[in-house]
Formats: structure tokens, sequence, C-alpha cells
């Protein structure tokens, strides 16, 4: 599946694309606001493999790359994701990431953007939620940016740096991305 923005698509993520989303899924430096990252490129694989649609069953999760339009080379340059959150209320969370040499050009946030039309379009979701560690400001500012709202601070929810930290919860309802 590919779907085209402005700037950028996202195409479902294949087997040709596991080299990539292991460099980046194993990336700690990537991943600063986690509580841990995985360090098992064959664990990822497992991981993003047991997501690919199978023939009759409803998929639980859809990860796409994300591209520039104008690479000729087609690079990579980040992840956008969703997963069920709550079937039966038809909620979705959603994750992301860019690389540090494309962050900061509005990919993410296109990306975000046609993730949530996915999301509301043809999965007929009610409502998207995202959620950080309250100390990643820029993944905040994004989900803000794309018209999310935050609804809540969970306190001390994350064990992050030898600490108990603040995870934000946001989320955006299919009326109020719809206007």
């Amino acid at each position: 599946m590919e779907i085209i923005g402005q700037e950028i698509k996202i195409t479902t993520i294949t087997e040709q694309d596991m080299d990539f989303i292991c460099k980046l899924e194993c990336d700690a430096s990537l991943w600063t606001y986690e509580e841990s990252v995985e360090t098992k490129e064959e664990d990822v694989k497992e991981k993003y493999r047991s997501h690919f649609p199978v023939e009759g069953e409803t998929p639980y999760a859809y990860d796409f790359v994300i591209r520039r339009l104008n690479d000729v080379s087609d690079t990579p340059v980040g992840i956008v994701q969703m997963w069920s959150y709550v079937d039966f209320r038809k909620s979705w969370e959603l994750g992301f990431a860019v690389l540090p040499d494309y962050s900061g050009k509005g990919y993410g946030s296109e990306a975000t953007r046609l993730l949530l039309q996915f999301a509301f379009d043809e999965l007929k979701a009610h409502k998207v939620v995202g959620m950080c560690n309250a100390e990643n400001i820029r993944s905040a500012a994004l989900m803000q940016h794309v018209g999310m709202t935050r609804e809540a601070i969970f306190k001390e929810e994350l064990w992050w740096q030898n600490k108990w930290t603040d995870q934000c919860f946001f989320s955006i309802l299919d009326r109020e991305f719809k206007k």
C-alpha cells in the first residue's frame, strides 16, 4: 500500500525494508525518551513480520516507511505506524520516528496526517491516541501540530533514566480530524 502526500509518501513495510527498520529500531540514540530499546535485529524482524497482512485476517497493526517524493534513490527517512488500541471502541494508537538528518522538515507531520486520514477513512476509527514521555517536547509538539489534543498526563508512568517520569496522552476524534 502506498499513500502519497505533497512532499512524502508512506509505503507499507516489506521484507526489503527490514534492514532499514532494524537499523532504526536498534539505534538507542534515536529512542532517547523510551524506557527500553530493542537490541536484537531478529526480534525486530519477527515483530514487524508479525504485522504483515494475512489473507482473511483483519490486521492488528499497520507499519509504513516514510520516503520523500523528490528523492530518486527512494531513501527511507522514517516510520509511521498504527496499531489497535481498543478494538471494540474503534480506537488506534500511533507512533512515528524520523531520522535526525530529516527531522524538522515537516516529514513526520505530513506522514502522521496521512496516517490519521487512513485511520479515519479506511479503518473507520473513532479515535486515535498517541503517547510520549513528558520530556519529549518534539513528539508532543508534532501530535499537537496535527490536531491532537493533550488529554492527560499520567504521573510517573515510565521508568526512564533510572527515575519515574510522566507520560503525556494525546488523542483526536474522527469528527475533530474531519473539520
